[in-house]
């Protein structure tokens, strides 16, 4: 069999590049993966520890003619490439204690989804996995076969420094940030004689792909430079949690997402999850400092002035999402096609309703991965033989070409639904 993996590391060193590159057509082996078209090659799954209210996240229609509503409002341009789930969850307990059974079934702290695929595919890449977090990770999202947590990165900066930084270039990539300069500056005699190497699709696309490096390095600097400076002299004490401060946990949650999309373009991972916190945030939205925080605003008993401000929130969430779908749509893998196409993304929660603190009824969207969308498709719950979001699951694992029969409580699949 070719080693396609012994191509890319002659062809980068020859080229002299020190900078992870996007897959080009132009390496050996290019070929060998277009005869898996069609086929999903990544998985993102993005949970949100508060999850979304429903009434403004499931459509009352089914099937394809269904209305957007508030919280998929921000995605309508993307409507055509994602898939909406209602009534699907694992028949877990209830309560914030329970909320990682989202990735790994009825049971808590069991062998999650990412990592059942990461265990299989992940050596094929650069990282098996990335564990992700904005904003201060307060469950677990990622459990190996064993039952271990995975920690999480809720820096972006330590991201960044993962994905482009070798062990000794990582002081050198933490000062070209903090003073707002490029890694490409550094390495621009060998990005110009590496571009004089591939073919005029693969220029292109090196252009694309190096304008969207400069503009996350942009976008981090102001960020680095607040996250990692001392902090003065004062009687006051450091509160116990992640520097970056709370409130701008959605300004984050954008950088991950940016990170996230190039990590996919340089096939530095194939397999990636995102935990999006919640805990006492008390976001300004458009000017408008809310009136509670995130985690308050989520207990709304029913309350429409919390409800709405709640709703404020989840649309920033929900805005986030789009530019991360955006992205994929608009960046190629080697062949030319959308990243978006040979990704699956899945948005869900192991929350279905956190005023009741209720695991049922997990709101559910699957964009990209190969698959036909524009439907949303509700299930009911008290059907007999009602299919589980495990059997969804199944689903996505065999559009990534691993044979699987069981998830957790789950054994079927829902491949029907996407025909």
């Amino acid at each position: 069999m070719h080693d396609t993996s012994t191509d890319r590391r002659q062809f980068l060193k020859a080229a002299g590049a020190t900078l992870a590159l996007p897959t080009l057509e132009s390496l050996a082996g290019a070929s060998a993966e277009a005869a898996t078209a069609g086929k999903a090659k990544n998985i993102v799954c993005i949970g949100t520890y508060l999850g979304f209210y429903q009434s403004a996240f499931f459509p009352k229609q089914t099937g394809r003619d269904y209305d957007l509503t508030p919280l998929l409002q921000p995605v309508a341009k993307h409507r055509d490439e994602f898939t909406v789930f209602s009534g699907l969850d694992h028949r877990a307990p209830n309560g914030h204690g329970a909320w990682n059974n989202f990735l790994c079934g009825q049971n808590p702290n069991s062998y999650s989804l990412d990592q059942m695929i990461a265990d299989r595919i992940g050596q094929e890449s650069r990282f098996p996995s990335l564990q992700l977090s904005a904003g201060k990770a307060s469950r677990t999202m990622s459990h190996t076969r064993q039952g271990v947590a995975l920690p999480m990165i809720q820096r972006p900066s330590v991201l960044f420094g993962k994905l482009f930084a070798s062990p000794e270039d990582r002081v050198r990539s933490e000062y070209l940030l903090r003073s707002g300069h490029s890694s490409l500056d550094v390495v621009l005699e060998d990005a110009k004689r590496l571009k004089n190497s591939v073919s005029s699709a693969d220029k292109a696309k090196l252009d694309e792909y190096f304008d969207s490096l400069r503009e996350v390095e942009k976008r981090m600097t102001r960020q680095i430079r607040a996250v990692n400076d001392p902090i003065p002299e004062t009687d006051y004490r450091r509160p116990d949690y992640d520097p970056i401060a709370p409130t701008l946990q959605l300004e984050a949650e954008t950088l991950m997402y940016d990170l996230m999309a190039l990590a996919l373009e340089t096939g530095s991972t194939r397999v990636m999850s995102l935990f999006i916190a919640g805990l006492g945030q008390v976001f300004t939205i458009d000017g408008e400092t809310l009136q509670s925080g995130y985690h308050a605003l989520s207990h709304h008993g029913n309350d429409p002035d919390a409800i709405a401000d709640l709703i404020k929130v989840e649309t920033e969430h929900m805005r986030c999402f789009n530019r991360f779908l955006t992205q994929l749509h608009s960046k190629t893998d080697a062949h030319g096609q959308p990243l978006l196409d040979s990704t699956i993304v899945m948005l869900g929660s192991g929350m279905g309703d956190a005023s009741r603190h209720a695991n049922s009824n997990l709101p559910t969207l699957v964009a990209g991965g190969g698959f036909k969308h524009g439907r949303h498709v509700a299930v009911d719950r008290q059907a007999d033989n009602a299919p589980l979001l495990g059997d969804l699951y199944l689903t996505l694992m065999q559009q990534m070409d691993l044979e699987s029969e069981r998830f957790s409580n789950a054994s079927h699949n829902l491949n029907h639904l996407f025909s």
